[in-house]
């Protein structure tokens, strides 16, 4: 899947563009970075509900290149402009985590788990 599919399957709107080809091989949802950090394998997009700084270094690290907010949350020009710098591309979508990521796996996205 690239980032452009995910755009479509979550309605979404690109808050900030990178590679909209870019592939992705795992979704992971959470507003505790310190799960992402954690638990996080591979290409991943990250869907959160948190808008901090905090998110988009924490994807830089993991090496994402997407962020989705849900729950239409926007995050400031702060967070747009940290994203453009480290090329990630940014996205909102209405629908809440829960549904945004089961929308997501129903259309062939894993979460990567190893259990």
């Amino acid at each position: 899947m690239i980032v452009k599919d995910i755009i479509d399957i979550l309605q979404g709107e690109v808050i900030c563009e990178g590679d909209l080809d870019h592939e992705i091989k795992t979704a992971c949802g959470s507003d505790m970075m310190s799960d992402v950090l954690a638990f996080v394998k591979d290409q991943s997009v990250l869907l959160t509900g948190l808008v901090n700084p905090q998110v988009v270094r924490t994807a830089e690290m993991m090496d994402m290149a997407c962020i989705v907010f849900v729950r239409g949350k926007e995050p400031d020009e702060s967070i747009i402009k940290l994203a453009q710098s480290r090329d990630i591309t940014l996205i909102k979508t209405r629908f809440r985590m829960f549904t945004a990521c089961g929308l997501l796996y129903s259309n062939g996205l894993s979460g990567g788990c190893d259990v």
